[in-house]
């Protein structure tokens, strides 16, 4: 999981580059109908390649080591895959519309202020996958140099920050060459393995059936916070309804190949996977110069997602940071504080982690669901039911404008939501008391998106008036360097620099 990387007409992460730098020109502001370009079905393609990577591999093989047969593992995958990614697509169709980041919308039902709550948990999300991601390729890279997994891991932390600027002139090259990587895995693993004994289990399990779903559907959701942030350069009159389509069949169909594969992988290995993921996984494509170059094409995918990660999470922070202080500027030795202090961490988490990954790995994905189901539901039904589809963009900036510093009728919902879910949670470190009633089965993320939708449909209709305006209010979208506020302004400057920068 991580950003993609572009593969087609969307712009990638960084969206269009300042001259002579590689970071996004445009941030917090709406982009202008003069930068905007491409059609729905880059989103397609996106998200396909973004799908096609190891850590999506091993999010399906998990479904079996943690007790699935393969048979009900592919078909609650796929179901957690179109629920979750239907979700997920209602925030991919929000982009063309506001062309704003998913975050800054997150601003019309939480506050300008108030936003930060969920961009807490977002900056944890980037310091995980950043964390798990590390974890994969230092495997990878142990394997190619023959030192070991913990070394594999500090070599990969190092390269991804000597190699910042240079990956990302990479990404697109090791988008097309990880997609392909995969591809010819899965084709091999069906060629080495009969599939019709690895599906000739059809014994049905309610509590592992369910998990498989939850795995599959916190994987699409926690694309939720930044899918906009790629949909948003798309032409303002582009259909929702292509968008949305667009993008959920994109998202599937790449998932679903690669959690098959992790899934019929691990039915094959019979245990062996847990460990040494990597490994095992190359080790279906073949041995020698062939393994070697798979190696290589895993570390360096994940390099690419990885940076991608670190610069995400530098987003959210900041985002979070100049909603508050104001500031007009962030210095070179601020931006780089920032970055170095993301890769830290994630680098810290995978060498803690690493040990037992996949429980690790698995209990991180459920606690991505607890947390973004509520904020998912808060913003979907504030965006499509209560404003249908118009906010007022200038005061996203302005706490003292139509949606203040903090809604609490926002927040409050969010804490419910995730309070509510508690009862219903089965993890490691917890297990609520209505989950052996229900036979162990982990209905959690399904209460987590309902209870709060409706609450929130309650609570929102108090303030509505106030807050939603008669129709869109864009600003000056074709110039919003006039009419951006101090702390956007800031923002921008932060992130606009010379090549050198």
């Amino acid at each position: 999981m991580s950003a993609p990387r572009s593969t087609g007409t969307t712009p990638s992460p960084a969206g269009t580059p300042a001259p002579g730098g590689l970071v996004e020109r445009r941030s917090i502001e709406a982009v202008p109908d003069a930068e905007r370009h491409g059609r729905p079905f880059s989103q397609f393609t996106l998200w396909c390649g973004a799908n096609l990577q190891i850590t999506a591999v091993v999010t399906g093989a998990l479904a079996v080591v943690l007790g699935a047969d393969a048979f009900w593992s592919l078909i609650g995958l796929l179901l957690g895959n179109l629920l979750g990614g239907a979700v997920m697509a209602l925030h991919s169709a929000q982009g063309p519309r506001l062309g704003l980041p998913q975050m800054i919308s997150s601003r019309a039902q939480f506050g300008v202020h108030g936003a930060i709550v969920p961009l807490v948990c977002v900056v944890v999300m980037y310091v995980g996958f950043f964390a798990s991601g590390t974890v994969l390729a230092g495997q990878a890279v142990g394997h190619l140099t023959h030192l070991g997994d913990v070394t594999g891991i500090v070599v990969f932390a190092l390269t991804a920050v000597v190699g910042y600027r240079v990956i990302h002139r990479l990404g697109r090259v090791a988008s097309v060459v990880g997609a392909l990587a995969f591809l010819y895995l899965g084709v091999r693993l069906l060629q080495r393995v009969p599939l019709g004994d690895l599906l000739a289990d059809h014994s049905f399990h309610l509590p592992a059936f369910l998990l498989a779903i939850s795995l599959s559907a916190s994987w699409q959701l926690a694309f939720g916070p930044y899918v906009a942030d790629y949909s948003r350069y798309l032409p303002r009159d582009t259909s929702a309804g292509a968008t949305f389509w667009c993008t959920l069949g994109g998202t599937v169909l790449g998932s679903q190949w690669s959690m098959a594969f992790g899934a019929l992988a691990a039915a094959a290995s019979a245990g062996a996977i847990a460990g040494d993921e990597v490994g095992y996984v190359v080790g279906l494509g073949g041995t020698g110069i062939i393994a070697s170059v798979l190696y290589f094409v895993i570390a360096l995918g994940k390099l690419t997602i990885n940076v991608l990660n670190t610069y995400g999470g530098f987003m959210s922070v900041l985002t979070g940071v100049t909603g508050f202080r104001g500031q007009r500027t962030l210095s070179r030795r601020g931006r780089a504080g920032y970055v170095l202090a993301i890769m830290l961490a994630g680098t810290i988490v995978a060498l803690l982690g690493r040990g037992d990954f996949l429980d690790s790995f698995s209990t991180f994905l459920l606690f991505l669901l607890i947390f973004f189901t509520p904020w998912s539901a808060i913003n979907l039904v504030d965006y499509y039911v209560i404003a249908k589809e118009r906010y007022d963009l200038p005061a996203l900036s302005d706490p003292n404008g139509r949606y203040g510093g903090w809604r609490w009728r926002a927040i409050t919902t969010y804490v419910l939501g995730i309070l509510v879910q508690l009862p219903f949670i089965s993890t490691e470190f917890y297990t609520g008391p209505l989950v052996d009633p229900l036979g162990g089965a982990d209905i959690s993320w399904i209460i987590g998106l309902v209870v709060p939708a409706a609450l929130y449909a309650l609570l929102a209709r108090g303030d509505r008036a106030a807050r939603v305006p008669e129709e869109m209010i864009w600003g000056a979208v074709d110039n919003p360097d006039d009419t951006l506020p101090p702390a956007a302004a800031g923002y921008k400057a932060a992130l606009v620099g010379e090549a050198t920068g």
